[in-house]
């Protein structure tokens, strides 16, 4: 089949009807000319499906305007959603990310259509998803048509990413500059925190990493390493000075030795320019790199994840503000159970001590009601934050307490301790 190219993304989404299930492409792989299309189009339609992770898109969806038209389905919350999702104009649904594309290939959720930003196609007639593989795959197996912009300044990526150009409908051919993730500025309390990470990272340590000031200051300290492996379901700009200096080596690794392994990147055109046709990264379907029995595969993985609370039994809120849907279950449960498998793995929760200019303090004796328990207490080894690590691991309620009082702000702490007497009726 030929696909049928058109000039504007309204022509090129013109076939999708009232009542489908629509998969969007996300991350920096967004497309979002495609969208706005499909905004304008679903005025003239009713009950239209758009179901996403994060997406990076204009801030504001005009839900208003669309309501009855479309209703978006979030398996993770970014900015554009999280208003619509608070609101209740929009679902989120709590699953973990190796899941999702479960969901579509066991049947559970229905696809019809997809929309993909992807490479152009190349001798062979592949394109690639580009920076971004994540669900897509499963989807794009699932639905009845594919639709794609095509864009000359999507990288090439190897590994799960390649989709015959013979199997979109359609598709619009435009050059549109990708999504830019800057880096999150450091201050003293991020710097500290990553500091305190490295240096529970050992040589030949295979790592997970999300986005942010925590993550990048942690990569950051790490320059005395030697060897290091990259699994994971995500990266940015933070890997690319340890890979140019030959820290990172994924030399080993027991599975996809030499190689980063990722599902999707986002962050400057430097880290896209490397990311272009370079096998020795490649994007991998969210549900293999994300599986547990995969990640635990490689010795000495530490997985580096954030939260909003943790508790003083151990509990982690990572998704929510009591009742407020902030972001999503995303992979932390994913790694944190997989690098706890591991040979000589660490899991890492990681978060700064205190938020809104030190009034809050993010140990809490109790969970904020309506908070979602993202990482449960049995399953937390390391939590860290500015003041130090509490290694919760096979210790018991009153020692954990103890260990995370301890790496509280010095302001909390004996608030803390008198509320954990109260409630625990313990003896610190």
């Amino acid at each position: 089949m030929t696909p049928k190219k058109y000039s504007s993304a309204l022509e090129a989404v013109s076939m999708i009807e009232s009542g489908e299930y629509v998969w969007t492409h996300s991350m920096a792989a967004t497309p979002v000319m495609l969208l706005e299309g499909l905004y304008q189009h679903a005025l003239q339609k009713r009950d239209i499906t758009v179901m996403q992770l994060h997406t990076e898109q204009p801030d504001t969806i005009p839900a208003d305007k669309l309501q009855g038209h479309i209703r978006n389905r979030c398996f993770f919350v970014g900015k554009p959603t999280r208003r619509m999702v608070q609101s209740g104009q929009a679902d989120y649904v709590p699953i973990f990310l190796s899941e999702v594309p479960i969901l579509f290939r066991r049947g559970h959720q229905k696809v019809d259509t997809v929309l993909v930003q992807v490479s152009p196609p190349d001798k062979h007639g592949l394109c690639t998803l580009g920076v971004s593989v994540e669900a897509t795959v499963a989807a794009i197996e699932k639905a009845k048509r594919v639709i794609a912009h095509i864009n000359p300044l999507m990288p090439r990526t190897h590994g799960d990413s390649f989709v015959p150009y013979k199997l979109f409908e359609s598709v619009i051919e435009k050059e549109t500059p990708l999504h830019i993730h800057r880096q999150a500025e450091q201050n003293e309390i991020s710097l500290k925190i990553g500091r305190l990470i490295a240096e529970l990272v050992e040589d030949r340590s295979c790592l997970q990493m999300g986005i942010g000031a925590i993550p990048d200051a942690a990569l950051a300290a790490m320059t005395g390493h030697k060897d290091l492996g990259i699994h994971t379901e995500m990266f940015s700009d933070g890997v690319l000075n340890l890979l140019e200096k030959g820290i990172i080596t994924n030399r080993y690794k027991a599975r996809h030795t030499h190689k980063t392994v990722t599902s999707f990147a986002m962050g400057s055109k430097k880290l896209y320019n490397f990311i272009d046709d370079n096998p020795e990264v490649v994007f991998l379907d969210v549900e293999y790199t994300n599986n547990t029995n995969i990640i635990r595969q490689n010795d000495r993985v530490v997985a580096i994840n954030s939260a909003i609370q943790v508790d003083l039994s151990g509990q982690v809120c990572a998704d929510s503000l009591g009742y407020k849907i902030y972001s999503g279950v995303g992979g932390q449960m994913d790694f944190i159970r997989g690098a706890a498998l591991s040979e000589g793995g660490k899991a890492i929760i990681a978060l700064p001590s205190t938020a809104k200019n030190d009034t809050i303090s993010r140990i809490v004796p109790t969970l904020t009601p309506g908070s979602g328990v993202v990482t449960t207490r049995a399953h937390v080894h390391y939590v860290v934050t500015e003041f130090g690590v509490a290694n919760l691991y096979g210790k018991s309620i009153r020692e954990r307490t103890q260990e995370l009082i301890k790496i509280a702000h010095p302001n909390f702490r004996e608030e803390l301790a008198r509320q954990a007497r109260e409630m625990w009726e313990l003896n610190i």
